[in-house]
């Protein structure tokens, strides 16, 4: 598929690159932020499996850049952005990066010394894993992704603070839902009008981070194993029992953004300029070092050999 028929297909995609954000998920954060104002009070925020950086720009934008032009950003009293993840990104203003496993206990304290032995106002992650096309696969991939990065939540979120993630709905979300519950007093799950229709994406809004009474950080899974319900009834399924009955829970789900806005699985004309022929933009940030680069290179490696033993062969009588 060409770039002209994939800006034409993904109104989304291309205006990412008009307006200068690494991907098309930057719309997601913003339309969350619309509606939940999840950047109201920020200093300090951190963005969990960062690559290529899109939710980071949406960070600088909307909490570092503002401050920065400010009165007060002036005095010193910047806003301070930790971006982690294992591949390595390109630099954004205002943003440190840490390069490191969200699931070792390492990286929060090295997050918590950039934040001079506070902790997060606001932590965000738009990680995912490959997916396979097996929807209860790949949703039970991703709840064990988004419980890491709980793992990391619970050493470097203060008390009150927020936590936004990417879920994938499917039969056991209830599950993912109440193991959230113990930790925030109000989860919602949002999907944001630039994340299609045809996708199982949605994202966790968590609000007023709260951990249980004598909570330990490494105790968390050994918590999570014993969640029972919302309403802290031990006696039920919490994947579907108390889904039922009389004493039904409703998992909160809400769209968010303009819905009246551009559709992301719809196509859209291309725009007209005045030569007459639309130029299709390049990604405004291309990976500087993909896991795929190695087997890259071993192609262009195993080609340029084919190459030279074809035309040695030829000169051979």
């Amino acid at each position: 598929m060409g770039k002209a028929s994939k800006d034409k297909r993904d109104i989304y995609y291309r205006k990412a690159k008009e307006e200068g954000w690494r991907a098309r998920s930057a719309f997601k954060l913003m339309q969350i932020d619309q509606e939940f104002n999840i950047f109201h009070g920020v200093k300090r925020a951190v963005d969990l499996c960062a690559a290529p950086g899109s939710w980071s720009q949406v960070l600088s934008r909307n909490l570092y850049l503002p401050a920065k032009l400010s009165s007060d950003g002036k005095d010193g009293g910047l806003p301070l952005i930790v971006a982690i993840d294992l591949q390595p990104m390109a630099p954004i203003e205002g943003v440190i990066q840490v390069q490191g496993d969200i699931t070792n206990a390492r990286t929060a304290e090295v997050v918590i010394r950039h934040f001079d032995g506070c902790k997060a106002d606001l932590v965000v992650c738009d990680g995912a894993p490959d997916v396979t096309g097996l929807h209860d696969m790949d949703e039970f991939v991703q709840s064990q992704l988004i419980l890491a990065a709980l793992t990391i939540v619970t050493h470097v979120l203060k008390v009150g603070g927020k936590f936004v993630a990417k879920i994938f709905r499917g039969k056991d979300t209830s599950l993912l839902y109440c193991q959230l519950k113990l930790f925030f007093s109000q989860v919602t799950f949002a999907k944001p009008k630039s994340s299609r229709n045809s996708s199982i994406e949605a994202f966790a809004v968590c609000e007023n981070y709260s951990p249980p009474e004598g909570f330990k950080e490494k105790d968390l899974y050994h918590l999570l194993e014993k969640v029972g319900t919302p309403s802290g009834a031990d006696d039920l399924d919490c994947r579907s029992g108390w889904l039922e009955g009389p004493n039904k829970v409703y998992i909160p789900f809400l769209a968010c953004g303009d819905l009246s806005g551009y559709d992301s699985d719809r196509s859209y004309p291309l725009p007209s300029t005045e030569g007459g022929t639309y130029q299709s933009l390049d990604p405004v940030q291309p990976p500087i070092a993909p896991p795929y680069k190695t087997a890259l290179e071993m192609k262009k490696a195993s080609s340029h050999g084919a190459g030279a033993d074809t035309s040695k062969s030829s000169l051979d009588p």
